[in-house]
């Protein structure tokens, strides 16, 4: 797996992405890491490499049979004439957005890439064209299977949510033990397969201000939150909380934990991007596939201006590679593992201790 092959769909094609993906793969240390595959069409990106202003090989593939490892990959995902109005959300833009989206799900799925990057996709746009889901996060759970987590990523930050994208009068509701454990061992989970730490440490913050004051405001926190952190210290894991979480994040305390678990998007999100805006990766962790997206939306106000910073999207593809690396890893050792204690290895166990008792 010297070179993994990642999906790259082209998001909404009247903002930023296309710019930022071509910013990136435009470099040439990225065909020496990866195999990169744009799904959109070469129309569109002709429109979007002329406003970069980058060059690079590439070809055009119907399918991934036969994909270029030397060269960028296109695959036309349509073949209608499109209307591009940039900075503005239209049918057109969620339309083409969706097809694209749906194309490379459906090769991660059939394992025909080891991970996707998305660019940005606009809700309003993917609403005019009928996208069934609230953004990105809904979908790939619905189509590629296992417990997703919206886990936000940067350096050593990692901070994931419990709730995605409902609005504020639904989040209590939603918070229940179930749904919190099922959270919370996602995380424990995404950090040792995909990120080799053998052992996590986790904070959970609490849902209400100053987590409840022992249950003076609020009660979700003695009901819900702290049952499932003392369940899962009893299952061995290192759990604490639930911290008040604006205390948490203005004294620091983030930095002692490898994983920290919001109750709702704006709690996790809004200490995130003030610590990380514009170089942060947005990972689907617990999905049966990798995916991962650049941590900004479409750029409405510049697109088209040439000015968009491609240093989240690059990173989102680097994270890709890394994390697609790690799982395959991860569970190649463990099978070795295996075939050491039923097979050649574990003959060789047996000759030895047969050797100490002559």
């Amino acid at each position: 797996m010297d070179k993994v092959k990642i999906g790259i769909s082209a998001g909404d094609i009247n903002g930023i992405g296309l710019e930022v993906v071509l910013k990136t793969i435009g470099h040439e240390q990225i065909l020496k890491r990866c195999t990169p595959v744009v799904y959109a069409s070469t129309k569109v990106v002709s429109y979007h490499k002329n406003i970069a202003g980058v060059e690079f090989p590439f070809q055009v593939i119907k399918d991934m049979t036969r994909p270029s490892f030397d060269k960028v990959n296109i695959i036309n995902c349509w073949q209608d004439n499109v209307n591009i109005t940039l900075g503005k959300a239209t049918e057109d833009g969620g339309k083409f957005a969706y097809i694209a989206l749906e194309k490379a799900v459906i090769d991660l799925r059939d394992g025909q890439l080891d991970a996707i990057v998305t660019a940005p996709i606009n809700k309003e746009a993917m609403k005019m064209a009928a996208f069934p889901y609230a953004g990105h996060t809904e979908y790939l759970a619905k189509q590629l299977g296992g417990n997703d987590l919206m886990f936000m990523l940067h350096d050593d930050l990692r901070i994931g949510v419990a709730t995605n994208h409902i609005p504020i009068s639904a989040v209590s509701a939603m918070l229940t033990k179930e749904m919190v454990e099922t959270k919370l061992h996602t995380m424990e989970q995404s950090l040792r397969v995909d990120f080799g730490i053998e052992r996590p440490t986790i904070a959970v913050l609490g849902l209400n201000p100053h987590a409840s004051d022992n249950g003076v405001i609020g009660d979700e926190e003695e009901k819900v939150i702290r049952p499932v952190i003392i369940e899962a210290k009893k299952k061995g894991m290192l759990v604490v909380g639930p911290f008040p979480a604006d205390g948490f994040f203005g004294s620091g305390q983030y930095k002692k934990f490898d994983g920290i678990l919001a109750m709702y998007h704006d709690q996790g999100l809004i200490p995130f991007k003030l610590l990380s805006f514009g170089q942060g990766v947005n990972f689907t962790a617990g999905l049966k596939a990798v995916r991962t997206s650049p941590d900004h939306g479409t750029a409405f106000d510049i697109a088209g201006s040439n000015s968009a910073d491609p240093s989240s999207f690059r990173k989102a593809l680097f994270t890709a590679i890394d994390i697609a690396r790690n799982r395959k890893d991860y569970y190649e050792s463990r099978e070795n593992a295996l075939v050491s204690k039923t097979g050649k290895l574990q003959d060789q166990e047996d000759e030895i201790l047969e050797e100490d008792k002559e």
